[in-house]
């Protein structure tokens, strides 16, 4: 029967982000916790929270149960209309986010929740232009490929008139020795408002940015970085949009990434952990002078599924399961159990080039000359197959989690325990002892 499923699902299914004759997809069985299975009954710890989105963990029966509940009760409405979930669901994120948050619209999922971040940001100013970095991954519909910065972004170019990319604070692979990291930020922030003066601030409406850069190496703002762009926003007028659907919901330690450096966004777009997965769910958090703005302009955004009842129950009980389980705080605790292994990870393998975490965020960078810092693939390529070979190596020992250019994520779900942590970091340590010997030292 597995191979059948197997057979079928490379013949009828396209997968995303692969050449398809060249797939061997998992049968999946079973998911429990942090823990999966496949057909021939292997045990995989799930590093990555499949997209890191299962933060609440594979089968909780209090989201489940919600489901079952709300199908039974009312499977959809249109948007126009109002319905409890919806609303209650709306005034609880309300209520977790920074106060200067007045309303939510819903979406699917990450990408068209920036894709409207986008047009509100066009409608509320009146302006084109929009700014985003490099490093960054906001989505793959054609507004949200635009916004991105890395290689997936190339097939949707040529691009849409008006998007500008700008430098992350990368600071690993800067050629430039800064003192501090309050050094740093000054010089990003004097190269960013430069760029914006060039491009005339009077036509900019945004600057997006992922609070905390996600698949693209868990690059951590310097101090003063986050505040800074607040403060080139209030100064020409700009929207400080924060995409948190990946470091949003417990997953930093906080419920929202931006708290963790007390910034207040004009919009923040979230999906992934306000339901981890059980059904689509995203939106849009915006300010409440943007929310009064359109009290008398028409927000011309609209989704057949904004809203959707069932989303919204299994956010109401994702959000519950959060607060009875304390998994914001467990998130905090057992992010710094994590950090101290890969610290040592850090310390015992010259593959490691640097590792960067914040709660339960967190990636290892990998280098293959240790003096030039060089990375272990080319960015874009992977000519030999190198991080697909790691990755095997990891999967084959029951570490399961995916790379982006030569960054190994790792970001568990946030109901994980100590115990747990340290014997699957002991499955990385094991692939990183095959790593090292790819590694020049001179």
């Amino acid at each position: 029967m597995s191979d059948k499923i197997k057979e079928n699902s490379k013949k009828y299914n396209l997968h995303s982000w692969s050449a398809q004759g060249k797939l061997n997809p998992t049968v999946v069985t079973d998911a429990k916790g942090i823990y999966f299975w496949d057909d021939k009954g292997n045990k995989y710890f799930d590093m990555s929270s499949q997209l890191v989105n299962m933060n609440i963990g594979h089968g909780n029966k209090k989201v489940i149960e919600a489901i079952k509940f709300q199908a039974d009760k009312l499977t959809y409405i249109a948007p126009g209309y109002a319905i409890d979930v919806k609303s209650e669901l709306a005034e609880k994120i309300i209520e977790i986010a920074p106060d200067n948050m007045g309303k939510v619209f819903f979406t699917l999922g990450g990408t068209d929740a920036n894709e409207n971040a986008i047009k509100i940001a066009k409608m509320y100013t009146g302006r084109n232009k929009v700014f985003s970095r490099y490093r960054s991954y906001h989505g793959s519909t054609y507004g949200s490929a635009n916004l991105t910065g890395e290689p997936r972004r190339y097939v949707s170019e040529p691009g849409i008139p008006g998007f500008i990319k700008f430098f992350d604070p990368y600071i690993y692979r800067e050629s430039i020795a800064f003192n501090s990291e309050e050094e740093a930020t000054v010089f990003y922030l004097a190269k960013l408002r430069e760029q914006i003066v060039y491009e005339n601030s009077t036509t900019v409406a945004a600057i997006f940015l992922e609070t905390v850069t996600g698949s693209n190496g868990v690059i951590i703002p310097p101090k003063g970085y986050l505040k800074g762009i607040r403060d080139i926003c209030d100064e020409f007028g700009i929207m400080m949009v924060c995409d948190e659907v990946m470091c949003g919901y417990g997953r930093t330690g906080t419920w929202f990434a931006c708290d963790n450096w007390d910034v207040k966004p004009d919009m923040i777009t979230f999906a992934k952990g306000i339901t981890c997965g059980y059904v689509p769910l995203g939106g849009v958090l915006v300010s409440k002078d943007i929310a009064g703005f359109f009290n008398d302009n028409p927000l011309m955004c609209g989704l057949t599924y904004s809203g959707h009842p069932i989303g919204c129950a299994a956010g109401l009980a994702t959000l519950e399961v959060y607060k009875e389980e304390k998994l914001i705080e467990n998130s905090k605790s057992m992010g710094k159990v994590l950090g101290e292994e890969l610290e040592i990870l850090k310390t015992k393998h010259k593959s490691v080039g640097d590792v960067r975490y914040i709660g339960l965020f967190s990636s290892i960078e990998l280098i293959k000359n240790t003096v030039t810092r060089e990375a272990l693939v080319p960015y874009g390529k992977d000519p030999e197959g190198i991080m697909g070979k790691i990755l095997g190596m990891l999967k084959e020992k029951g570490f399961s989690t995916y790379t982006h250019e030569n960054i190994i994520i790792v970001a568990p779900p946030l109901i994980i325990k100590e115990e747990e942590i340290k014997e699957a970091m002991a499955i990385m340590d094991e692939v990183l002892d095959y790593v090292d010997s790819l590694v020049v030292e001179d």
